[in-house]
């Protein structure tokens, strides 16, 4: 929740920050520096419960003989003593590269998508045009976080040593499995982000306008 609330509720007031005074339009890079800062602020806060989601998840796969933790909290534990705290860290280059170009990939495209559609009133600005553009923001976000993706669940699962950094994971997995080998489970992961993204700018839009009529009356 608060990985959320951090990446897409600042946004807005980040782009704004960005924007010069007295700029008419916010431009592409502003929206996409926007994008890559409120990302990686958002993994440099979430990444040890990243770490261990991810971790744990993949321990449970195991029999009961074979788990590594007990519980979330002894993963925590047993993470932070085996691998010091900087193990909580692991991976968090990679993270943030990831969620800095799915940031941008779901905000700013959103952003692109519905003022285009607004721009060539080929839709007004309610529930089906905020959908359209939040699907349209799932897919191209699906599509340059694959590759991204596919490498920071591996990394992060690998036993220690296994590969120097996230590159090496990445030169290996290229050599073992070649350039599909990045959009392995690229269906349910879009599956995943295009529903995401749906519920979340549809209710973020609703939202918004709740807000902004309910101002008035609490001034």
């Amino acid at each position: 929740m608060s990985f959320a609330s951090i990446r897409i509720g600042l946004y807005d007031s980040v782009k704004q920050l960005y924007t010069p005074k007295g700029a008419e339009n916010t431009s592409m890079g502003t929206r996409l520096l926007a994008g890559c800062t409120t990302g990686a602020v958002a993994v440099a806060c979430a990444q040890p419960t990243d770490v261990v989601k991810v971790r744990f998840q993949a321990s449970g796969t195991l029999s009961d003989s074979g788990r590594r933790y007990s519980s979330t909290v002894d993963a925590y534990r047993t993470i932070a003593r085996e691998e010091g705290i900087r193990g909580l860290w692991r991976g968090t280059l990679p993270n943030i590269a990831r969620n800095a170009v799915i940031n941008c990939g779901e905000l700013v495209t959103y952003d692109l998508i519905k003022e285009a559609l607004l721009r060539a009133q080929l839709m007004a600005d309610n529930v089906p045009c905020h959908f359209v553009a939040a699907f349209g923001a799932g897919f191209c976000a699906t599509v340059v976080a694959s590759p991204v993706d596919v490498v920071k669940t591996r990394y992060m699962n690998a036993s220690p040593g296994q590969y120097r950094n996230a590159l090496s994971c990445l030169l290996a997995l290229l050599m073992q499995d070649g350039a599909a080998g990045l959009y392995k489970g690229f269906v349910p992961s879009f599956l995943r982000l295009g529903s995401w993204n749906i519920v979340m700018f549809v209710s973020y839009e609703q939202l918004q306008r709740v807000m902004v009529l309910a101002r008035p009356s609490l001034a």
